[in-house]
């Protein structure tokens, strides 16, 4: 823990006003009437909520709660709770089937990513339905973790007209929820995006955030040498190269489609 407070500090006050008038700039330009976001029950669309009802008002903010077969009741009551909390418009529906009419078009058996990432293409295609019905913009969930990890589903939990907090690294997004109040429960929940049964971030990736947040830091805004990003960040050479090898796979997630003549 101590190795990520020096590097990680913000402040959060001005982050917070930062972030709030983000969020009208871009909806005002954009001629929308509010946002709507995927409503998980973890923190980084609890923050994102919590932050687009201050900065919009509940009346401007809808929430869709989008649960799989599997996902942890647990995480559909928080959701539910947070969304009663902030009075916003709600809707609550199971993906699964949908996902599995689907997966079921060709008559061919997919394997685990595929199926995992139909379900986050699928959230996204409900969003951008109810964001078309009321003239809304998409308000993305996803951290600076995920990103630079590129842990995140293209065109799926990836394919949004904004992202408040895109900025700001797991264990920042984690402090700021404490800062807005909501429950702790929501704030240390372990990261997962629930698509195949018992699914965790701590799984798949090389170390939990705690660690791995000073060590991206260190690469990609102090600009370290591996050797020197893994040592000030307390990892060992084997994290902060599986880190390097993540963000380098997942590149093309971060661009723009290639174009023959780019404009």
């Amino acid at each position: 823990m101590a190795a990520r407070r020096p590097i990680l500090g913000l402040n959060y006050v001005s982050t917070e006003r930062e972030i709030l008038s983000f969020i009208r700039r871009t909806v005002r330009e954009a001629g929308a009437k509010g946002a709507v976001l995927g409503l998980s029950g973890g923190v980084d669309s609890a923050v994102v909520g919590a932050l687009c009802v201050k900065a919009l008002g509940k009346e401007k903010v809808t929430v869709l709660i989008m649960p799989s077969d599997f996902t942890p009741a647990a995480d559909t009551e928080d959701a539910k709770a947070l969304a009663s909390n902030w009075g916003v418009r709600t809707y609550l529906t199971n993906i699964s089937p949908i996902a599995q009419a689907l997966s079921g078009t060709f008559g061919f058996d997919a394997g685990k990513i595929p199926m995992a990432n139909i379900q986050a293409r699928v959230r996204m295609v409900l969003n951008y339905f109810v964001a078309n019905s009321f003239g809304l913009l998409v308000a993305g969930t996803g951290d600076k973790s995920e990103d630079l990890l590129g842990y995140f589903t293209k065109f799926g939990d990836g394919g949004v007209d904004l992202l408040p907090i895109a900025h700001l690294y797991k264990t920042q997004v984690r402090e700021l929820g404490r800062r807005l109040g909501l429950p702790e429960r929501v704030v240390i929940k372990p990261a997962s995006p629930q698509l195949w049964p018992g699914q965790t971030a701590a799984q798949e990736l090389p170390a939990d955030y705690d660690r791995l947040d000073p060590l991206l830091c260190y690469l990609f805004d102090s600009k370290l040498s591996l050797t020197a990003a893994a040592k000030k960040a307390g990892v060992g050479a084997d994290v902060a190269r599986a880190v390097m090898k993540l963000h380098r796979s997942s590149a093309h997630k971060r661009r723009t489609p290639p174009m023959v003549k780019p404009w």
